[in-house]
């Protein structure tokens, strides 16, 4: 492990409410930057571009490319999702800190937690101790963050915002473009900070460009910001195509009976709980198959059903394995407002991996893929079963048209593709801000 020793200056900073030692002046060692899990193959001097990089990259482009430093809500080791499928794009020209929210505990010490994955990414923790103020987390988290510009000389940058919250610590930084990545309309959540709505206000004011997870929250946000683009959930099919020539299933799943309801994603607000609960009651004979870790919910509240299977959470490279065993895969989101903006990544990775789906009316998934016969409809428990029975009794034609119907709607749909996207607006957005700025400097002289 390698540390650097970073200080909070006395101007900026008061020392923690509960510190015992008061370290944490200018007069001595404020926190460390301990880097973990470096690989030296890697990462030979520390933040400096990996073999891998710089062999991606011409002498031009390794001039050109800016740094991106990413400030996120979501954990990079929690669930991979779509940060992690554009981010680890993003790697592959260039270097990218994924700056996480901090991590509280009893410790008085503080240190910002350095690690790269092996996308290339650098995850960034700060940890912090529990009972400090708000105002000094962020006052923390700003002197943090400057010290990691310093030590890696991050010079040339885009800041890329998953969390609004970043806003109050960052609007003293100088980027080349912000870009607001909108995944969902997360002041909706469960636990939202009531300064949610009022940051995100202010990072609208303040983006180059903003993308939105979604058409319905496009839809909702179109007149907030004069450059903003819709990017639903795209898909790595080769990934997911494997699921329909499973030669072996997980050992927690081959012993499951058959039919075959299946579930991954994160188990929390957004779960209709009651509709699992309903399904399983209505066909015992039915084994619903759940994957995924818990959160912001009691566990306990979940239904317990022997025909109710709690497999937890997989990686993505074992999802396809999981996949390929079920006869149908399920969206059953509750109906509610921290679902009205959402869309499911899930939904054509299902459909890449040749399963039949069902899920509840939720606006993104109905249109554009339930208007296109690609996906079952059900509000209910009894719709639910409904639609099942109605997949268990279809013929092979039938099955095999609507494949080749999903192959060919999913066809042009992949992450390389919104990437490339994404990236021709960031860089046409860092080109008219720098018109613009040349155009001053003639007026001016």
């Amino acid at each position: 492990m390698t540390n650097f020793q970073g200080q909070i200056p006395e101007a900026n900073m008061s020392p923690p409410e509960h510190s015992v030692n008061n370290n944490y002046s200018n007069k001595e060692r404020a926190w460390e930057i301990r880097f973990t899990s470096i690989d030296p193959a890697k990462s030979p001097s520390q933040f400096a571009p990996s073999p891998a990089l710089r062999a991606n990259l011409s002498k031009t482009e390794a001039l050109d490319a800016p740094d991106l430093v990413c400030l996120s809500h979501l954990r990079w080791n929690f669930v991979y999702q779509r940060p992690q499928h554009l981010l680890s794009r993003c790697a592959k020209k260039r270097r990218v800190f994924f700056v996480e929210e901090p991590i509280l505990s009893e410790a008085t010490d503080w240190w910002l937690d350095v690690s790269i994955h092996e996308s290339g990414v650098w995850v960034i923790v700060p940890h912090l101790s529990e009972g400090i103020s708000e105002a000094t987390s962020q006052t923390a988290q700003q002197a943090m963050l400057d010290d990691l510009f310093r030590s890696a000389e991050i010079s040339q940058y885009i800041l890329w915002y998953y969390t609004p919250m970043a806003v109050s610590f960052t609007n003293h930084l100088k980027p080349l473009a912000v870009v607001y990545d909108c995944m969902d309309e997360l002041s909706a959540f469960q636990g939202a900070h009531p300064d949610l709505k009022a940051n995100e206000n202010q990072l609208l004011k303040r983006a180059s460009v903003v993308f939105t997870g979604g058409h319905n929250l496009y839809e909702a946000k179109q007149h907030q910001h004069p450059n903003i683009h819709a990017f639903p959930s795209s898909i790595e099919k080769e990934h997911f195509a494997t699921a329909r020539n499973l030669s072996q299933e997980p050992a927690d799943q081959k012993d499951i009976p058959p039919p075959r309801l299946g579930f991954y994603g994160v188990i929390d607000e957004r779960m209709d709980i009651e509709l699992l609960r309903g399904i399983a009651e209505a066909r015992p004979d039915w084994h619903l198959v759940i994957i995924g870790p818990v959160a912001k919910i009691d566990r306990a509240t979940l239904p317990t059903h022997p025909n109710i299977h709690y497999l937890g959470g997989k990686s993505y490279q074992e999802l396809p394995g999981y996949l390929g065993g079920w006869d149908i895969a399920m969206l059953p989101f509750a109906i509610n407002e921290s679902t009205k903006f959402i869309s499911p990544t899930k939904t054509p990775e299902y459909l890449a991996a040749g399963k039949p789906v069902i899920s509840t009316p939720i606006r993104d998934v109905v249109r554009p893929y339930g208007e296109n016969g690609l996906v079952r409809i059900a509000s209910n428990s009894e719709e639910f079963v409904a639609c099942a029975e109605e997949i268990f009794s279809e013929s092979s034609d039938v099955r095999t048209k609507w494949l080749s119907e999903v192959d060919a709607f999913l066809a042009d749909n992949s992450w390389d593709n919104t990437w490339g996207e994404m990236l021709g607006l960031i860089e046409s957005a860092i080109d008219d801000k720098r018109q613009k700025a040349e155009g001053r400097m003639k007026v001016l002289s």
